[in-house]
C-alpha cells in the first residue's frame, strides 16, 4: 500500500488542475440502483467524489479511494492536493465535497462558510508528526532544541551556515525546504516553532508537493526541510529525522511516540471535512462510512499514525 503514496503525488498536479477545470460547472449528483440482487448485493453507486486539501492526508484519501473502488467502480474520487488553506478556500464555497486537512478550520473560513450556505461535518482520521529531516549524507546533525529551530526558521533569522547555529558545526551554507504557505503542516509548524502562524524566513524553497521537498532534502548534505510523517517513513533510505528537544530532551518521532502525544510541540491530528449537502449523496455516504470503517488498517499501511478502535466508532457515529 506504500506504494499508493508515490502514484498520488506523481498524479496529483493533474488532478488539481483537472478539478480547477471543473470549477463552475454544476456536480452530478451520483446514481443509485435502489435494487439489489438475490444475493442481497450492496446498492450499485455512481457519480463524482470531489476532494482536495492536504498534501499530508491526501495519501490517506488516496488509499481509501484505490479500496473503495474496487467494490464501487462506478464512483470516480479525483484527489487534489492544492493544501490545506488552497483546499478550503474551494470547500467554503461549495465547489468540493470533501476537504483534507492538517489543521482545524479557522473562525474566518467558517464564517465563509456560513455565509455561502455550507454547512459540514468535521471527522478526525489520523495522527501525524511534523517531521524535520535532513539528507542520510548528514552526519552531524542529530537533534535540534525548539530553541535552535526557531533561529533556525524565524522571518529575521541570522543562521546562514551550520556553524551560526552551534560553532562545532561545519561553515556551510543551508538550504531550507518546506511545504507552501497554503499548506496546513506550514501554518501548524509556524504556530509551534516560530510561534506566530505564517512566519518564515524568505530564503526557503516552497513546494506543495512533499515529494518535491523529499528530493530537494535527500540531494543535499546541508539541507533541512520538514513534512508529515508518512512522506518520511516512505523515505527512510535517504533521510535521517532529526530529535527534537522541547525542553524534556531529544525525541525522535515514531508511531508511539506520536500517538502518545510525547513528540511535543509537533504531534497534531489530521481530518476530512464533508459537506453536509454531499454527505445526503448515497455514494458520499458510503464513502465516508467506508473511510472511517476501513482507516485504521490503511492510516497504518501507508505510514501514518491511526486513532484507536473506539475512536473511530466515535466518528462513524457523526454520520448519523
Amino acid at each position: 500500500m506504500k506504494k499508493t503514496v508515490v502514484k498520488i503525488l506523481t498524479s496529483a498536479l493533474l488532478v488539481t488542475s483537472a478539478l480547477g477545470a471543473l470549477t463552475g460547472c454544476g456536480s452530478s449528483s451520483g446514481k443509485v440502483d435502489d435494487a439489489k440482487g438475490a444475493a442481497g448485493e450492496n446498492k450499485v453507486l455512481a457519480g463524482e467524489i470531489k476532494v482536495d486539501g492536504s498534501s499530508t492526508v491526501a495519501p490517506i484519501t488516496e488509499a481509501v479511494a484505490e479500496e473503495f473502488n474496487k467494490e464501487y467502480k462506478d464512483v470516480k474520487i479525483p484527489v487534489g492536493v492544492s493544501g490545506t488553506g488552497g483546499g478550503f478556500k474551494r470547500f467554503i464555497v461549495g465547489e468540493t465535497d470533501i476537504q483534507d486537512a492538517s489543521r482545524p478550520i479557522k473562525d474566518s473560513e467558517k464564517e465563509k462558510a456560513d455565509a455561502n450556505g455550507v454547512s459540514y461535518t468535521d471527522f478526525t482520521v489520523a495522527y501525524d508528526g511534523i517531521t524535520l529531516v535532513v539528507s542520510k549524507d548528514n552526519d552531524f546533525v542529530d537533534s535540534l532544541t525548539k530553541e535552535e529551530l526557531k533561529k533556525l526558521w524565524e522571518p529575521d533569522s541570522k543562521i546562514k551556515t551550520w556553524k551560526d547555529l552551534r560553532p562545532e558545526w561545519p561553515a556551510e551554507n543551508i538550504k531550507f525546504y518546506s511545504p507552501g504557505p497554503d499548506s496546513g503542516t506550514f501554518e501548524f509548524f509556524t504556530e509551534a516553532i516560530v510561534e506566530k502562524a505564517k512566519a518564515m524566513r524568505s530564503d526557503v524553497n516552497p513546494s506543495e508537493d512533499d515529494n518535491v521537498l523529499v528530493q530537494g532534502v535527500a540531494g543535499d548534505k546541508n539541507a533541512i526541510g520538514f513534512f508529515g510523517y508518512s512522506y518520511y517513513e516512505s523515505n527512510k533510505d535517504k533521510l535521517k529525522a532529526v530529535k527534537v528537544d522541547a525542553g524534556k530532551g531529544a525525541v525522535e518521532p515514531t508511531f508511539e511516540i506520536i500517538k502518545d502525544g510525547t513528540y511535543a510541540p509537533l504531534a497534531r491530528p489530521v481530518f476530512i471535512y464533508v459537506n453536509n449537502k454531499s454527505l445526503e449523496k448515497a455514494e458520499v455516504k458510503e464513502f465516508v462510512k467506508f473511510y472511517l470503517e476501513n482507516a485504521e488498517t490503511l492510516v497504518k499501511e501507508i505510514g501514518e499514525i491511526p486513532l484507536t478502535a473506539d475512536k473511530y466508532k466515535e466518528e462513524l457515529a457523526k454520520i448519523k
